[in-house]
């Protein structure tokens, strides 16, 4: 069983903060970006900088998470800024890009680094609109490419994953456009993509998925334990979690999120029950099952840690209040 962050390292995105080190020390990131304007200013050219200085702290991260103990890592949606825009070969430092994704992959799969992403909410493609599936299918064809320059494995078990996105007051209907959509998709996306089941009573749950997609089109799902507590489609936790492994192939560890509320660290009634803690405190049950964990925590590996040293030791008496660690 595995138990990993997403995207930033705390201690390397804010070295001073969090990582103990002097001022001076660069930190190591792979969300450098840009707005719209400074895109239509600066060009390719600026986003093929961009691209190579994020992708080259791509491999910084990997060395350090391998050096800490962390062998499961989910990667930032936005190595390469603006990349719907243009073609992959029009960056000036492509064959750069391309040696330190190889890299990258080299390095996570000699070490046993299993690596993920999550596209953004913005990839639907159950939508109604043409225009919208389109986008969704070239913002997921990244995805892809990336792996792919890595050399992962097409399979779930370096997953894209997405959310089916929205009901359009149909479900139904909606399933059955992303199932209509589906073959669409490339092969090193199609052969990665699992889908997960949403924090909302009148979207998809668990049972949804299931039945409107897994059983038409083979779409692992992703069992997200917060989620489910906002909609369960009349499942219990462990039935759900149950029924999103079996979706899973052989031989590929599912992969299950887990979060708690923001509303357990701040005593404030405008936080949205769904919001994410900066820390998770409970015993994430996989009743008996083996999966690897995804903590979705603002503090990212500090909560891994933190988890790890109330519930994967000896020491398990006297567990702080979760206001303890703020």
């Amino acid at each position: 069983m595995r138990y990993g962050y997403a995207c930033i390292s705390m201690q390397l995105s804010y070295p001073q903060k969090y990582g103990g080190k002097e001022k001076g020390v660069e930190p190591i990131t792979t969300g450098r970006s840009m707005i719209r304007r400074t895109f239509d200013t600066k060009g390719v050219d600026y986003a093929s900088e961009l691209t190579l200085a994020n992708v080259k702290d791509l491999n910084g991260i990997i060395s350090w998470n391998i050096m800490n103990g962390y062998d499961f890592y989910r990667l930032s949606s936005g190595l390469a800024p603006w990349k719907t825009e243009y073609d992959w070969n029009d960056l000036k430092d492509i064959d750069q890009i391309k040696q330190w994704f190889h890299s990258a992959g080299t390095m996570a799969k000699t070490h046993d680094v299993r690596l993920t992403s999550h596209p953004g909410p913005f990839n639907v493609l159950v939508s109604p609109k043409e225009e919208v599936v389109e986008n969704c299918i070239k913002d997921l064809t990244i995805h892809g490419d990336e792996f792919d320059m890595m050399g992962l494995s097409r399979t779930p078990y370096n997953k894209i994953n997405i959310h089916l996105g929205g009901a359009y007051g149909d479900k139904e209907a909606s399933m059955k456009r992303f199932v209509k959509n589906f073959p669409r998709v490339p092969e090193s996306v199609s052969s990665r993509l699992t889908l997960e089941n949403d924090d909302k009573a009148s979207m998809y749950s668990v049972k949804d998925l299931y039945y409107g997609i897994y059983k038409q089109c083979g779409v692992p799902i992703v069992f997200d334990y917060h989620h489910h507590r906002f909609c369960d489609g009349g499942l219990s936790e462990k039935e759900a979690l149950e029924m999103a492994i079996s979706t899973w192939p052989k031989g590929i560890t599912p992969v299950v999120h887990y979060s708690e509320s923001r509303s357990k660290e701040r005593l404030d009634e405008s936080i949205r029950p769904q919001a994410h803690s900066d820390y998770v405190y409970d015993y994430i049950d996989s009743y008996g099952n083996d999966v690897d964990i995804m903590i979705e925590a603002k503090h990212k590996e500090l909560a891994v840690d933190k988890y790890k040293s109330i519930h994967l030791t000896d020491h398990y008496n006297d567990i702080p209040s979760p206001r303890a660690y703020l």
